[in-house]
C-alpha cells in the first residue's frame, strides 16, 4: 500500500526505513504548517527568523538578552544572528547597548515599534495556528506535542 506522502511526493517506491519517512513527513508538515504563516509576516515585512528574535526579545522584557542568549532560544538556528540583528536595528525594531559593568556585552532590546509590530501580529498569528489545527481533538494535539518533543530527546 502505498503512503500519503508517497502519494504527494509522487514516489513509486518505498522509503528507505520508517524513520526516514517520519523525518520526511515532519519536514513536509513543518513547511505546509509554516507557509501560511510566512504569508502573514510577509505583510509586516517580517521573515520567520526575524518575527522569532522580536518574540524573544519581547519575553525576555526590559533586561533584554545578549546576542548569544537570542541564538540559543531561537526556534530555528540562524548561523548569522548578527547580520539579523542588523536588520531588525535598521528598521528600528530593536536596540542594542553596552554594557557598562562589561564593555564586550551588546544587550538587544525590543523597541516600542518591535512591540507594536508583535502586537499586530498576535491576534492574526494565533488565529492561523488555531485554523491549522483546528481540526485535530486536543487530546490528539497534546499527544502529537508528547510525540514532537520526545523525538528531539537525544
Amino acid at each position: 500500500m502505498i503512503g500519503k506522502l508517497q502519494d504527494e511526493i509522487k514516489q513509486g517506491k518505498p522509503f528507505a526505513s520508517l524513520e526516514a519517512e517520519v523525518m520526511l513527513n515532519l519536514m513536509r508538515t513543518a513547511d505546509a504548517l509554516s507557509r501560511s504563516g510566512e504569508k502573514i509576516l510577509k505583510l509586516a515585512g517580517l521573515s520567520p527568523t526575524q518575527y522569532n528574535v522580536l518574540r524573544i526579545l519581547r519575553g525576555a522584557g526590559e533586561g533584554g538578552l545578549c546576542c548569544r542568549e537570542v541564538a540559543e532560544r531561537m526556534i530555528t538556528r540562524d548561523p548569522d544572528i548578527t547580520r539579523l540583528v542588523d536588520r531588525l536595528e535598521r528598521r528600528g525594531l530593536l536596540a542594542r547597548s553596552r554594557e557598562s559593568h562589561d564593555r564586550r556585552v551588546i544587550t538587544l532590546r525590543i523597541t516600542e515599534v518591535g512591540r507594536k509590530i508583535l502586537k499586530d501580529l498576535d491576534g492574526p498569528m494565533e488565529e492561523h495556528n488555531r485554523n491549522r489545527l483546528s481540526h485535530m481533538e486536543k487530546g490528539d494535539l497534546r499527544k502529537l506535542l508528547q510525540l514532537l518533543e520526545a523525538a528531539r530527546e537525544p
